[in-house]
């Protein structure tokens, strides 16, 4: 199992945004029952995947400044950034398959 690095706001532009590969980032809170159901799915994801895609997880209490700046108002959100720009935008708990195909084009 991968265990996926956080980043926090003062990273984000270092780490996600000047990325030369894409960059998922996996938006959640402690408190979220549905953020706790994606977390080994995507775990497992970036296990197989970890070469294509970086993989990072912010932790919006403690991070508010990007999630409010990328209009984050629900969570679970994973939004990809390729070239410092959102290119992919999932929004709640999805199953590990529904999620393999809406990140397709990014780890295939």
């Amino acid at each position: 199992m991968a265990n996926i690095a956080a980043v926090t706001d003062a990273e984000f532009e270092a780490q996600v945004l000047k990325s030369d590969k894409p960059v998922l980032v996996d938006f959640w809170a402690e408190w979220c029952g549905p953020c706790r159901q994606v977390s080994p799915i995507l775990d497992e994801i970036a296990a197989q995947h970890g070469d294509k895609v970086t993989f990072f997880k912010m932790n919006v209490d403690e991070n508010p400044v990007t999630p409010s700046s990328y209009r984050v108002t629900g969570i679970p959100t994973i939004n990809v950034y390729k070239d410092g720009e959102v290119v992919k935008s999932i929004v709640g708990a999805r199953p590990k398959a529904t999620l393999l195909n809406e990140l397709s084009d990014f780890i295939a």
